[in-house]
């Protein structure tokens, strides 16, 4: 009967602790737009559930927090990057910048805005993915093309790791784009996870 007793008190035990071990867990938030977000997706469609998924899958004991929020620009992300600090991350996947791409919003504006939310990210010596974005072809090379040099030039001056293209598997690729030409679908989130599995690994810990 003693054992028996032992052996339900050491079941409950570890019942008890199992959100105790979930929420030492470190973390990874994913702080982005719509497409972090996952707009036009259910919650657990959209890439950072898809990425705690490969996490999981892989051994990484992080929870993915998603800090998406759609129609966000660079200065809502700056707005916002004090609570992101206090959160005391492990990781942060920046992605932003889109919306002000596609707003024709000047490409020193998100260049001051991104420089000062990957600044306070340093400073709290939080480690950093830097996710960048391009533009439809119909915005003009000279605009695209000053507006992904923000993303590179940042990522060079903080050091960053750095995924130029975050949609760079999705290209050609059928049924990974929603009707509205900018949004993952859940297979182009699950993509967009595998892409971003490699160059955030190197940061975590088993």
């Amino acid at each position: 009967m003693d054992v028996q007793r032992r052996l339900l008190v050491s079941i409950c035990l570890i019942f008890a602790a199992l959100p105790l071990l979930a929420a030492d867990r470190p973390t990874i938030i994913c702080y982005g737009d719509s497409i972090t977000a996952g707009y036009g997706l259910q919650p657990e469609q959209a890439w950072p559930a898809a990425l705690q998924r490969q996490l999981d899958r892989g051994g990484y004991k992080y929870k993915v927090q998603n800090r998406g929020t759609s129609g966000a620009t660079t200065k809502d992300a700056v707005a916002n990057i004090n609570a992101i600090v206090q959160a005391h991350p492990a990781v942060v996947v920046v992605e932003f910048g889109g919306n002000d791409g596609l707003r024709g919003l000047p490409p020193d504006q998100t260049r001051k805005n991104l420089d000062s939310v990957l600044t306070a990210l340093e400073a709290a010596h939080i480690k950093v993915l830097l996710a960048g974005i391009t533009l439809p072809p119909n915005y003009g090379p000279d605009y695209i093309q000053s507006f992904n040099k923000v993303f590179q030039d940042l990522a060079a001056k903080h050091r960053v790791t750095f995924i130029p293209m975050i949609y760079k598997d999705l290209i050609n690729v059928p049924g990974t784009i929603q009707q509205d030409g900018i949004h993952p679908t859940a297979k182009g989130s699950e993509i967009i996870a595998r892409a971003i599995l490699p160059k955030i690994a190197p940061l975590l810990h088993k």
